[in-house]
């Protein structure tokens, strides 16, 4: 049975992570801030957008940022309904993203679902993300919609 202190700890860890996302969600909308985002990985982590692409290791998750304005020079990342789960010092999550961009090619307004999976580790008391992966449920244009066109 955990003791007031160690559920005060998980709240507080929890708060923790939410901020780091919250970070890392700011750092994206601020064009893609590579140093902002890359500060926030492990040194031997692995950020997975699938078709969006993938970097491990924290330079080579610094140097993908560097090249996503390129991509999209416009995006609100709203993070939402997280499920965090903490076990000393490693934790998972999930969250739901529902992202407003444009895409660079063809200047193009679109909408962007996926789904965060990430794993996160406390290293010098100090939460940070191990794996991050994207998982999206559609990338469609603001136009159409994803009724009719649910990837690009």
């Amino acid at each position: 049975m955990k003791t007031a202190i160690d559920r005060l700890q998980q709240l507080e860890d929890i708060e923790a992570i939410k901020r780091l996302k919250a970070q890392y969600a700011a750092a994206c909308d601020d064009n893609y801030d590579a140093d902002a985002i890359a500060n926030l990985f492990a040194e031997n982590a692995l950020w997975d957008g699938g078709n969006f692409g993938k970097a491990e290791g924290r330079e080579k998750i610094r140097a993908f940022f560097r090249h996503a304005p390129k991509v999209f020079p416009f995006a609100i990342h709203n993070v939402m309904n997280p499920q965090i789960e903490v076990d000393g010092d490693r934790a998972t999550g999930q969250w739901y993203l529902l992202q407003p961009a444009t895409m660079a090619k063809e200047n193009r307004a679109v909408w962007l679902a996926a789904t965060y999976h990430d794993e996160y580790v406390r290293i010098d008391g100090r939460w940070m993300f191990h794996n991050l992966q994207v998982v999206a449920r559609f990338l469609t244009s603001y136009d159409e919609g994803w009724a009719k066109k649910p990837f690009i």
